[in-house]
């Protein structure tokens, strides 16, 4: 499933165009910052596609209390699911206290209202030992998802990181990969690696690819 995510710093006529889109291509969700959830929703309503909402975007620093605020704003809102980044300080700590009740707090708060909750590890910056670590902890609370990153960051997805995470995330966990897939053949190597939902700005591209295939 492909969640369909904007062009940075676009306005309202970008995100009507990504909801139109979004319906044509029957994506899964559209994946916007909070401020814009309840617009998208207004547009979607009864389409089947739902809206993700970014949560402490891009860096992940601010408090568990104001990522849970966050968190239940956008559901008020109207988010279908919420996604937020890890606070990478903690991460680098090993603080795994702070990072488990991090977690535990945001995806309780969306389990409550059947919101799904993603948990974005921003790769890019982490060592392959400290994805372990965030994967066990995973592991424990029981989110959704968990995913690579947010697109902000020095990197995207790889290959490599989606096995670790599948490899290291228990199960019923799903894996979303996302920035830097561009093209069909990327998004077969990601859900070949374990990637449950991809993530891209190139969703309409990637489905003319198939297109082209097989109609």
């Amino acid at each position: 499933m492909i969640e369909y995510v904007p062009k940075i710093g676009g306005g309202y006529e970008d995100l009507d165009k990504l909801c139109e889109d979004a319906m044509r291509y029957r994506f899964k969700t559209v994946a916007v910052g909070e401020s814009s959830v309840a617009y998208c929703k207004n547009i979607l309503k009864g389409s089947g596609v739902n809206v993700s909402a970014g949560i402490s975007f891009p860096f992940g620093q601010t408090t568990i209390e104001a990522k849970v605020f966050e968190a239940k704003d956008a559901i008020k809102l109207g988010a279908d699911e919420v996604e937020y980044v890890v606070n990478i300080a903690e991460v680098k700590r090993q603080n795994e206290d702070y990072i488990s009740k991090e977690m535990d707090a945001i995806v309780t708060e969306c389990r409550k209202r059947n919101v799904s909750s993603k948990v974005i590890f921003e790769n890019c910056y982490l060592s392959k030992d400290e994805i372990i670590f965030l994967c066990k902890i995973a592991s424990k609370v029981k989110p959704d998802f968990i995913k690579t990153t947010t697109g902000f960051g020095s990197g995207g997805a790889t290959v490599e990181d989606v096995k670790l995470m599948r490899k290291y995330a228990s199960s019923d966990i799903k894996i979303k990969a996302a920035a830097g897939i561009h093209d069909l053949k990327t998004l077969y190597a990601m859900v070949e690696a374990g990637a449950n939902r991809i993530g891209t700005s190139h969703a309409i591209k990637i489905i003319k690819e198939l297109q082209a295939i097989y109609i």
